[in-house]
């Protein structure tokens, strides 16, 4: 205790994995430790800590850490540093490779300014021997649901990786798979969660009421692990500029979107984006514009896949949309199509977007939850299958496309195409009304509430975050004392 009988603030670091989708929640994440006076650094690499000075607020409480990124050793360009800037496997290999070369630095600088708490990606699984060296708790963070984990756990624990179409046993609901995950994506994951195991608890950006009760008690009770649900993150941010900011920079105006969709009735517009690491071929997009257009609604669509491809020849530009297409929509005001980066936080918080076809990313996923808007659902890779289950199966807040395709990336070629009528028919489910459509809305709508009851004084996540930081306090006053 100090003079003013005023707790000495904890120490803690957080180190996020370099990809937007892992940065941006653990961030928001640490936002929220400083919001309660506990000194905390982020610790990352030179242009990632850019976006990061501009989206949040750096103060006595909140700082950043930066150490350098190693792109000459692999031959990659300069800024050049999330996961984001890979458009094909080799690139994303090197990306990978020079994040494994972090481990020096980060450690270096942790040794010599040792902190009361490491909270770090589980794709650092190197924090957990740092951690213990230091004699430290540790705190795990890998952007998952909980329910994916418990999904990803009961798969393994039955061997579940032949079958096409399956039932996860030992969950608290039959939920019922269309789709197997890639046996050595599997075999990552699950070592990967071993090291998390280890942790002294999990970090979950979520709310408890939407994985369930059900799902945490099952949690504990087959690892023997603590989640702490503690988002949604991205409720912090609370203004338009706010939501605007959070991420990289977009590429379109805010205020120019924003117009666009203050247009429109609400409910009116579907909002299409499959994250930063999921890139489409011509032909799949080729569906996609088909589908929507058949469907009649209107829609914001984001394409990071045509970053920087603003100049492509009409031949090039009928490879992904029908001929005339961008020229109908604009002159009908029927769309908007966006190449790049897009304010997600801020469009999915509009009254005018009635659903969301998502790849199920997490963050996209609590997103669209706190915003209360309802899913159409096409999971790619990495967790997203079992996220897909969660929003349609468990809670009743999505339908599927129908992809059945599970893929270790999310570019490259694929087998399945995804056709314009399985698009149309889930957008048509969702946006033309009806008995199901309302039910699901309603649901989602619910859930929009609880997620910003959960941040709210006396919710679940806010209470969360009060009993961790009095625990870390007591666990380093036990150690001073010791």
């Amino acid at each position: 205790m100090n003079m003013e009988g005023e707790e000495k603030p904890l120490k803690i670091y957080f180190i996020p994995y370099l990809a937007p989708g892992h940065i941006i929640p653990l961030c928001d994440i640490a936002t929220l430790f400083a919001s309660r006076r506990q000194h905390v650094t982020i610790i990352t690499t030179p242009s990632n800590a850019q976006i990061l000075r501009k989206s949040i607020p750096l103060n006595q409480h909140l700082r950043l850490h930066t150490v350098p990124f190693p792109s000459q050793e692999l031959g990659l360009p300069d800024g050049v540093e999330s996961l984001s800037s890979a458009t094909n496997t080799d690139k994303l290999v090197k990306i990978y490779q020079v994040t494994t070369l972090l481990q020096p630095p980060i450690q270096q600088f942790v040794e010599q300014n040792p902190p009361d708490c490491i909270v770090a990606d589980f794709l650092f699984p190197w924090v957990d021997e740092l951690a213990n060296k230091l004699q430290i708790p540790r705190f795990a963070f890998n952007g998952f649901s909980l329910f994916a984990i418990c999904a990803i756990e009961s798969v393994k624990a039955n061997s579940l990786y032949e079958s096409s179409c399956y039932v996860i046993p030992d969950l608290p609901h039959s939920i019922s798979m269309n789709a197997t995950p890639p046996k050595v994506m599997s075999e990552l994951l699950e070592a990967l969660l071993e090291t998390v195991f280890k942790s002294n608890g999990i970090i979950v950006n979520s709310f408890a009421e939407l994985d369930g009760e059900d799902y945490i008690k099952h949690y504990e009770e087959t690892t023997g692990h603590k989640a702490w649900h503690l988002g949604p993150a991205s409720l912090i941010r609370r203004t338009l500029q706010e939501k605007s900011e959070r991420g990289e920079q977009s590429v379109v105006n805010m205020h120019e979107c924003l117009s666009w969709l203050d247009s429109k009735r609400v409910n009116s517009v579907l909002y299409i984006c499959f994250g930063s690491v999921c890139h489409f071929e011509d032909k799949q997009l080729y569906e996609i514009s088909c589908a929507v257009e058949a469907s009649g609604h209107e829609f914001v669509w984001v394409v990071p896949e045509k970053k920087g491809k603003e100049d492509e020849s009409e031949e090039e530009k009928e490879k992904w949309l029908p001929k005339g297409f961008e020229e109908r929509m604009i002159a009908k005001k029927k769309g908007l199509i966006i190449k790049g980066w897009a304010p997600q936080v801020m469009i999915l918080n509009h009254h005018a977007v009635g659903a969301f076809l998502t790849h199920c990313g997490w963050n996209s996923t609590v997103e669209a939850v706190s915003a209360g808007v309802p899913m159409i659902t096409w999971p790619v890779h990495g967790e997203q299958f079992y996220n897909e289950k969660l929003i349609t199966q468990v809670q009743g807040i999505g339908v599927e496309v129908g992809a059945a395709e599970w893929r270790m990336m999310g570019f490259g070629e694929r087998e399945k195409i995804v056709s314009r009528e399985s698009i149309e028919k889930a957008v048509r489910r969702l946006m033309d009304g009806g008995d199901e459509a309302e039910k699901i809305r309603q649901s989602a709508l619910e859930f929009g509430d609880k997620a910003k009851m959960a941040v709210q004084e006396g919710g679940s996540s806010h209470m969360n975050l009060t009993v961790l930081i009095d625990e870390l306090l007591q666990l380093r006053d036990r150690k001073f004392l010791e």
